[in-house]
């Protein structure tokens, strides 16, 4: 890895740069940890350009302290008016012809207040522990016909396939108001939306796509999305019922109803980020559990555990590997002067493996307590959904531990090609069923 001699510069020497931006870097889990540990240690806020000048210049934060502090301080930092996920200029000059915006999709995720409280206001009801209970029974249910088509496969097979891909997304579905027949359709259009530095996720089947053919995927992907729930939208206005598609269908914010782009945005975020992420983390949670034979013996025995493996496997995972902010004025960080409409990325995977926060990060300790990560993100733009995902992946593998007596690996887990959502595509298991 590159050093610097003399006076240190913030700006990032081009090979750990490559390895910060590169999707490649993000299938490579230990190395980019061991990457991480030297930014922490050396440059913990550090300019990164690009050499081909593909992408605007932007800091990039890795502890966790100031990941948190920028987390949390959405007055200084934005956002808008850049782009919330990393992106190339060519997609930004991409999204702004196609949809007049930098960003293809416009969603809580990309809101600023005072729309944003407004927005969220909409449907965080929904989300809230009180509400979900109500589900919990229609939830084990998903959770135990899973459970089932897991042990009909056989002995052997993929965890990412058979469970922790269709579960979360079952759960979603059917929380929006989707028709299970139209599920696959959903899958699809994530993979394609999230996936789309990986040639498998994408669908594409290319090793090495251009930057311009990754940004026609996810274009295509959210042109298709939008399609569908203008649809939806239109079916949940005429015939309301008691889903969350309904519920956006027939919001209004400040006495109007919501634009087209902006519901359309609301519908994919759901869909999409709600089944996504928790896919990871319950991929995550199983792989840490077939590594570690005693800890499954464990959980299994005494599931007052349970809670602990699920909050751990969300920060050893992290399936949010990023995001970006503006500065609205200047500020300092970590002793860098950050100058206001500089552009941030604020990288949880690095912040949740802090070894000042958290002891031997790289370590699954189901007991870590306290576990304060940040891989549901902090203050107003927190995760809409963090309940929902902690409650399914909890029943999920208390359904699991119920009818699993072993599990082990069957070959190497593979990750996503990916510098924004990310975690397990493959992970093969053989298991014994009780």
């Amino acid at each position: 890895m590159a050093t610097m001699t003399g006076k240190e510069l913030p700006k990032l020497p081009e090979d750990i740069a490559l390895k910060v931006i590169a999707p490649e870097s993000y299938a490579e889990w230990d190395g980019l940890l061991d990457t991480f540990d030297w930014l922490r240690e050396n440059m913990p806020v550090a300019r990164i350009v690009a050499a081909d000048d593909s992408f605007d210049p932007f800091w990039l934060i890795t502890r966790y302290d100031d990941v948190m502090r920028i987390s949390k301080d959405n007055k200084t930092f934005l956002n808008n008016p850049r782009p919330v996920v990393l992106s190339t200029k060519e997609a930004i000059e991409f999204s702004l012809k196609a949809t007049g915006s930098k960003m293809l999709v416009d969603s809580l995720v990309v809101f600023d207040a005072p729309i944003h409280p407004k927005y969220r206001r909409l449907t965080q009801d929904w989300f809230m522990p009180k509400n979900l209970r109500k589900l919990e029974d229609e939830i084990r249910g998903l959770a135990r016909r899973t459970v089932d088509r897991m042990i009909e496969n056989g002995p052997e097979g993929d965890f990412v396939t058979l469970v922790s891909a269709p579960y979360p997304l079952h759960v979603v579905m059917q929380i929006l108001g989707v028709p299970k027949e139209d599920e696959p359709k959903m899958l699809f259009l994530t993979q394609q939306m999230f996936g789309g530095q990986d040639e498998d996720l994408s669908g594409s089947g290319m090793a090495d796509m251009t930057p311009e053919q990754i940004t026609q995927i996810v274009a295509g992907a959210v042109s298709q999305f939008e399609d569908y729930f203008a649809k939806l939208a239109a079916e949940r206005r005429a015939n309301p019922t008691d889903d969350v598609a309904s519920v956006i269908a027939n919001a209004t914010v400040d006495g109007a109803p919501l634009n087209d782009r902006d519901m359309a945005g609301y519908y994919i975020i759901v869909a999409s980020a709600g089944h996504d992420t928790t896919s990871a983390s319950t991929a995550g949670a199983m792989l840490a559990l077939a590594q570690d034979p005693d800890q499954f013996a464990r959980v299994k025995a005494d599931r007052t555990l349970l809670p602990g493996i699920v909050e751990e496997a969300i920060r050893w995972t992290s399936p949010v590997q990023h995001f970006m902010r503006t500065a609205a004025e200047d500020v300092e960080i970590g002793g860098q002067t950050i100058a206001k409409d500089d552009w941030l990325m604020i990288n949880y995977v690095a912040a949740n493996h802090d070894p000042a926060q958290f002891d031997d990060p790289r370590t699954f300790d189901a007991a870590r307590s306290p576990n304060r990560h940040l891989a549901f993100g902090a203050g107003a733009h927190q995760c809409l959904g963090l309940h929902l995902a902690r409650l399914e992946m909890r029943i999920l593998f208390d359904e699991l531990l119920d009818r699993i007596d072993s599990i082990e690996l069957a070959g190497e887990p593979k990750r996503a090609r990916s510098t924004f959502v990310g975690g397990l595509k493959t992970l093969p298991l053989r298991y014994t069923a009780g």
